[in-house]
């Protein structure tokens, strides 16, 4: 079957394709910046089209720095790691400098860091009584384990997490927060990587990693042992597997395509629409990551149904591109059922591997529920299923009825609505030292403020209003998949919590979107230097506004360092870093 579509036409000039007018409502939007796709084949090829190349730095760049071509050609070749590293090193150094302190239990590592520690050592948690903090802090050696189950409400694969932190250098917040420290280090190397693969562009991939070390928000949720730092590690991880798995599928599909006598691939709709792309290891490692997600947190969920669809849309894209003329139809015949499975059922049965410490223990909250009923009424309908299967039934349904029905005030509570401006920040710790202790200055003229503040950097933020505005313009009018997919990891963590607004929920649960955010910021900075080709004037203008923005988010963050690192500070200067007054 051969292909008449555009790009079949390429580099035979004395036929001109014949273009289609597009539709009236493509037409319209013009005035907004759309551009219909009815030249692109012709200036890009098919290839190129399919496997984007990776950008070079100008052969000018390299003159002014009077590096020659070989020497330049290995330094391009080793900043695809070197410089994803390198930031990486930057963000380690940061996150784990005076990791323990401050020496307490900060917010919610009153839960989670106990609940790690009787996870770890016994395989389910247990019922801690109160007043226990003051007596792990001073003395951890003596505080033995409870026996007793305790009722939770969160699935435990993040508690594992902090718990082998807590088994390499004890129950103390060093120990409780080093997993959590590595996980965040490890997030912004792979969002260096990911971008990189995302822009074809190791510079902007760098950026974007280096605007996620930079950020308020990742980096204190980075130092606290609680749950949603590792519940975005997973969902990178997962993000990160899918766009590699995306780059391999579109490399088989240019493979089977064939070439005319130039050496040219052209489209074929009966290669694109019937070749199987087969085996796809990333895909189902990007199964097992939202399998972790969603056993570190339930919203998890929620970003593997939209990671689901954007991977499937993905291949409609690609067998598109290689001339499908019915790519949903070969999709849905091809592609859909191999990723239903590569991702649903992978990451229900990591789900369930998760609670392997629940069930073999036989002593966990609910564990016996369902041998309880059984000698009550005989079993039931469900009871052919293994009783602990019908018990963690059970246990979720009770856990989500508590989830749902959570609405009691709490004074950093926050609607979903004001996230992305920081509205309404949370206080993880706080203390007033008097002059003269706790790093208070011994001249201070009155008590110090001594704060963990789960707050992003400011300036990062707001340039993420209009960078999220950018995306979702370069999706629906350019129609630029790498936009729609950074919309989509913004999207799957932040509207899901629209949906439950009367629930008490908080700001620092955005942290799962961050990388998404720094994404579209580098994507958006990256529109400011300017496209290739445009004028030396237009791109020395755009460098210097993107360089301007960059330096103002890491001085931003230097700035608010004291409240991210619990320092002690007169009180005035923390006065001036409350820039408003809900973040008081």
């Amino acid at each position: 079957m051969t292909s008449t579509a555009p790009e079949a036409l390429e580099g035979q000039h004395p036929v001109a394709p014949t273009v289609a007018e597009p539709p009236s409502w493509q037409r319209r939007l013009r005035q907004f910046g759309y551009r219909p796709d009815t030249t692109g084949a012709l200036s890009t090829g098919l290839r190129e089209r399919l496997v984007p190349p990776y950008t070079r730095p100008s052969e000018r760049l390299w003159e002014l720095f009077l590096i020659g071509p070989a020497a330049a050609d290995r330094i391009r070749r080793a900043s695809a790691w070197g410089g994803p590293l390198l930031v990486a090193l930057v963000a380690g150094v940061l996150r784990f400098w005076n990791l323990g302190k401050p020496h307490a239990v900060i917010f919610d590592e009153t839960y989670y860091a106990k609940d790690s520690w009787a996870l770890i050592n016994q395989g389910y948690e247990g019922a801690w009584p109160k007043d226990i903090d003051k007596t792990i802090l001073s003395d951890p050696g003596a505080v033995l384990v409870p026996t007793d189950p305790g009722y939770v409400v969160h699935p435990p694969v993040g508690k594992w997490v902090i718990g082998i932190g807590e088994k390499l250098f004890g129950f103390e917040p060093f120990g409780w927060r080093f997993m959590v420290a590595l996980l965040g280090t490890l997030s912004v190397l792979m969002l260096c990587r990911i971008g990189r693969r995302l822009f074809r562009s190791t510079f902007l991939g760098c950026l974007a990693g280096l605007l996620l070390a930079v950020d308020g928000l990742h980096f204190v949720m980075s130092r606290t042992a609680l749950l949603d730092q590792v519940l975005m590690f997973f969902v990178l991880a997962a993000f990160g597997c899918l766009v590699v798995d995306r780059d391999r599928a579109r490399a088989r599909l240019a493979a089977g395509l064939p070439e005319d006598d130039q050496g040219i691939l052209r489209p074929d709709a009966s290669v694109a629409e019937t070749l199987r792309l087969g085996w796809r290891p990333w895909r189902l490692a990007a199964g097992v990551m939202l399998g972790l997600a969603a056993g570190t947190k339930w919203n998890g969920l929620y970003i593997m149904a939209a990671f689901g669809l954007m991977t499937v849309l993905w291949d409609v894209g690609a067998r598109r591109t290689a001339g499908a003329i019915r790519p949903y139809a070969a999709v849905l015949k091809r592609d859909l059922l191999p990723a239903f499975v590569s991702v649903v059922p992978v990451a229900i049965g990591t789900y369930l591997l998760s609670w392997t410490g629940w069930i073999v223990t036989d002593k966990g909250y609910f564990r016996n529920w369902a041998a309880e009923q059984d000698k009550l009424n005989g079993g039931g309908t469900w009871g052919w299923l293994p009783d602990w299967l019908r018990s963690l039934w059970h246990y979720e349904t009770e856990v989500y009825k508590f989830h749902v029905g959570l609405n009691s005030p709490h004074t950093y509570e926050s609607n979903p609505w004001s996230w992305i401006v920081l509205g309404r920040p949370v206080s993880y710790f706080y203390e007033s030292p008097a002059p003269g202790q706790a790093g208070c200055p011994a001249d201070a003229s009155e008590k110090c403020a001594q704060e963990v503040l789960a707050l992003g950097t400011p300036l990062l933020w707001w340039a993420a209003c209009f960078a999220i505005l950018y995306v979702l313009w370069r999706w629906v009018f350019r129609r630029d998949w790498r936009a729609g997919a950074i919309a989509c990891g913004i999207a799957a963590g932040w509207a899901p919590w629209f949906l439950y607004q009367e629930r008490t929920i908080f700001l620092f649960y955005a942290v799962v979107f961050v990388p998404f955010l720094c994404l579209a910021v580098a994507m958006m900075i990256g529109a400011m230097v300017g496209p290739a080709g445009s004028s030396e004037r237009r791109r020395t203008f755009g460098a210097v506004a993107a360089g301007v923005l960059v330096l103002l988010i890491v001085w931003n963050f230097i700035y608010f360092w004291p409240l991210y690192t619990g320092q002690a500070i007169p009180i005035q200067g923390w006065r001036n870093r409350m820039w408003l007054d809900t973040w008081v």
